[in-house]
């Protein structure tokens, strides 16, 4: 998804500074400790308005992420961003 926000951002001319993501996943107790929930947070600097980030985090997550669409669908799953000048 990283990878997808920083192309779509650079596609609408607003390359961010820097980005970072990071992720934090709960798994299951009993085997095979599979993925129950995954919070994705990206942190953003750069003259970059949030609705444009926004956006690109929607467009990846529902078009462009391959790696979340092969997961489990019934993974909860929640994005969050801030963005520094």
């Amino acid at each position: 998804m990283s990878m997808d926000v920083a192309h779509v951002l650079a596609k609408g001319r607003r390359s961010p500074r820097a980005l970072r993501a990071r992720l934090v996943g709960d798994r299951a107790q009993e085997d095979p400790h599979r993925l129950l929930q995954v919070v994705l947070h990206f942190t953003i600097e750069g003259d970059v308005p949030a609705d444009l980030v926004e956006r690109a985090i929607r467009l990846s997550r529902e078009k462009y992420c391959s790696v979340w669409h092969s997961l489990r669908q019934d993974i909860q799953f929640e994005t969050s961003f801030e963005v520094r000048s």
